[in-house]
Order: structure tokens, then sequence, then C-alpha cells
């Protein structure tokens, strides 16, 4: 009949070495996170461009990891006034040199103006604007995967609406019955960047009579903080003003009149110029 204790007769040292090691290669296969991970050692947002409606972000950075691995993207959001515009991923695979900083960067272009009326708002408002990029970086070591946050933020001055001004002007009488009016329109910028238009029409008029009309500076470009000029001639004679035509040429002040708008990609400006031009004589 057994004894008790040969019923109870303990694993052989064999079995219980197989027992541990077997535990010790389920430990050794199972991912761990490094025990000392990348780290984002500086960072940037660079505005690359700006427009009147839109922008576009560099966002620079150093990582430095302890060991290999590698930035495999950055998932990401363009923020601008507080508000999210755009979000993505951009590819990055940049490969990390362990115990030295690794430059990487990437860009992207985003609307920070809804429509006509948030661009009003922002001319009307001044001053400047936040622009940032935020989100995460994501490093891979092996079959280790790590996580790092980001946000750098920029500000910019804010988009500012043209303005339309008379920039010369005169009037070339050839006769008691026949005057020449030089008119040069400007197109002002107030913004650090190029100001594209899609077109600029006038409405001229003197004594009341409209004279002539048209549409100037179509797909042009105004430099940054500058401004574009468009000529119009304008004849005021009695086929374009009337048979009182002497009568008001010998006053020798015209009072004239230019009304139009000025538009482009959300934009789209009035203006109305009044005045009066003195005449010269012709020689």
């Amino acid at each position: 009949m057994a004894t008790l204790s040969s019923v109870m007769r303990l694993p052989s040292p064999m079995f219980r070495l197989a027992v541990v090691l077997l535990l010790c290669a389920g430990c050794a296969s199972a991912p761990t996170r490094p025990s000392s991970p990348a780290v984002l050692t500086a960072q940037r947002t660079v505005v690359a461009s700006q427009g009147l409606t839109d922008a576009t972000l560099r966002f620079e950075a150093q990582v430095t990891s302890p060991g290999e691995g590698v930035v495999e993207r950055a998932d990401y959001e363009l923020v601008a006034d507080g508000q999210v515009v755009k979000t993505g991923t951009a590819k990055l695979d940049v490969a990390l040199t362990p115990g030295e900083p690794t430059d990487l960067s990437f860009e992207e272009r985003a609307p920070y103006v809804k429509n006509e009326d948030d661009l009003a708002r922002l001319s009307a408002q001044g001053g400047t604007l936040l622009l940032a990029l935020r989100g995460t970086l994501v490093v891979r070591s092996g079959d280790q995967e790590q996580t790092i946050p980001f946000a750098a933020s920029r500000a910019a001055r804010v988009p500012r609406l043209p303005t339309v001004v008379v920039e010369e002007l005169d009037g070339a009488r050839y006769s008691d019955e026949e005057v020449q009016l030089n008119l040069r329109l400007g197109v002002r910028n107030p913004n650090p960047f190029p100001l594209r238009l899609e077109g600029l029409t006038w409405t001229a008029s003197v004594a009341g009579k409209t004279l002539d009309s048209g549409t100037l500076a179509q797909a042009d470009t105004v430099d940054a903080s500058a401004t574009g000029v468009y000529p119009v001639e304008l004849a005021v004679t009695k086929d374009t003003w009337g048979p009182e035509v002497k009568a008001l040429i010998s006053k020798g002040l015209l009072p004239y009149g230019v009304t139009g708008e000025v538009t482009g990609p959300l934009l789209r400006v009035p203006y109305s110029l009044t005045g009066k031009v003195k005449l010269n004589v012709s020689r």
C-alpha cells in the first residue's frame, strides 16, 4: 500500500529546470519598452510662405535616441487662430543615429480664412494670429514603437484687405470741346506677401455723367507691400459727355468719380473715389 510520502513526491530537479527555462523564454519573446526612449531635443514651426487666404507651415525638429531607430511619420494638426483647419500624416522615415541629435522636418499648406466675411474680420482686427503644428512623432526601434508629442507655433501678420486709390490724374485740354483725362488707379497691398488679383472693375464719370467702364488687373499679382498701378484714358467730348461739353470745359475744373471693386480669391472690395481735376492747356 502506497504511503502519503510517496504520493506527494516532489518533481525532479530536471523537471524544475525545464519549467524555469520555458518561463524565461516566454519573457524574452514579449516586447518591452525601451529603458531610455528617444526624446525631442528641439522643435519650431516656420511660416514658409503666406498668402491672403492660406499659409504653408514647416515643422523642424531634432530627435535624440540612445539606440538605433527610425522616425516613421508625424500625425499632426494644423491650427490657425485657435481652430484646427487641417489634419494629416507626413511620412518621414528618418533614421536615428544613436546618441546624436537627428534633424527632421515636414511642410503642410492649409487655408486660414474661411470666407469673405472671415477675411474682412481679420483685416479689421489687425495684429497677428497664431499658426501652429501639433501632434505626435512615431518612432520605431525593432518591434518597439514610441510616440513623442510635439507642438510649436509661430505668429504671423493677419491678412489685410487692399485699398484702391487715385495714384495720378491729369487733364489735358486740346480744344474748347475736347479734354483727355489720364487716370492711374492704384491697388495698394498692405501685406508682407504678394496679392493675387482676379480683376479691378471701374466706371468713370465726369460731372455726374458716365463716360466709360472696364476691367483691369485680370489675373495679376501685386508685390508685397507695393502698389499695382493701372492706367485709364478718358475722352471728354460731345460724343462721350454731351452737347454742353464746351460750357463744362470752360470752367477749367472737372469734377470726377470712379467706382468699382477689386476681386481675388475670397476677396471682393468695393471702392468709390471722387475729386476734381484742373485742366492743363495741351501744347
